[in-house]
């Protein structure tokens, strides 16, 4: 990062800080919390004419019932590999299948794989803010090197790591309220 003005400074902060909060949360979409969602198969490639292609490109992924997905498969022919992609990706589903649609049960938590489960949000949580604690770093390295070229003034200096640090704090508090959001509802039975 090595921007011109603490605009910029600024700006490329708050643009890195907002993608490590997209990314947490993109990456709280693959952790399973006992309800059928179509993200639970995002990782899942069924081989589709030699192409490794995601489940949700080869068929449509609807959930009738809160425990339970439904894939349709376009061709009917993919319905044994997608079947069998699903059952070697190990996600814990029970799998059933009619000739046309494949049927795939989520089986509820225990408890301790709930406990499980919120440990390894926490742990994607504090990685986060980590990530947002780095920008912040950076952001106000830039800052004091504008400092010292004498491109800023020191109160210019002063005010920007000011907003830095308040940018910082509420990037934190967001990722707080995502992780206790997710644990909730890892721990709702």
């Amino acid at each position: 990062m090595s921007a011109k003005t603490t605009e910029e400074v600024l700006e490329i902060l708050e643009r890195k800080m907002d993608s490590a909060i997209e990314s947490l949360q993109r990456e709280f979409t693959t952790v399973r919390t006992g309800r059928a969602t179509p993200a639970i198969l995002e990782s899942v490639k069924v081989d589709y004419y030699g192409t490794p292609t995601p489940v949700s490109q080869v068929g449509s992924i609807s959930t009738p019932e809160p425990q339970l997905l439904v894939i349709s498969p376009w061709d009917k022919n993919m319905i044994k590999d997608i079947e069998r992609e699903l059952q070697r990706a190990n996600l814990g589903l029970s799998l059933s299948q009619d000739g046309n649609i494949i049927r795939a049960v989520i089986p509820p938590l225990t408890e301790e794989r709930r406990k499980e489960l919120v440990k390894s949000v926490k742990k994607m949580g504090e990685e986060a803010k980590v990530a947002i604690r780095n920008v912040r770093r950076e952001a106000n390295e830039n800052v004091k090197k504008l400092e010292k070229d004498k491109q800023i003034s020191q109160d210019e200096e002063q005010s920007t790591l000011e907003i830095t640090q308040k940018r910082t704090d509420s990037h934190i508090e967001k990722i707080t309220d995502i992780v206790n959001n997710k644990e909730k509802e890892l721990m709702t039975v």
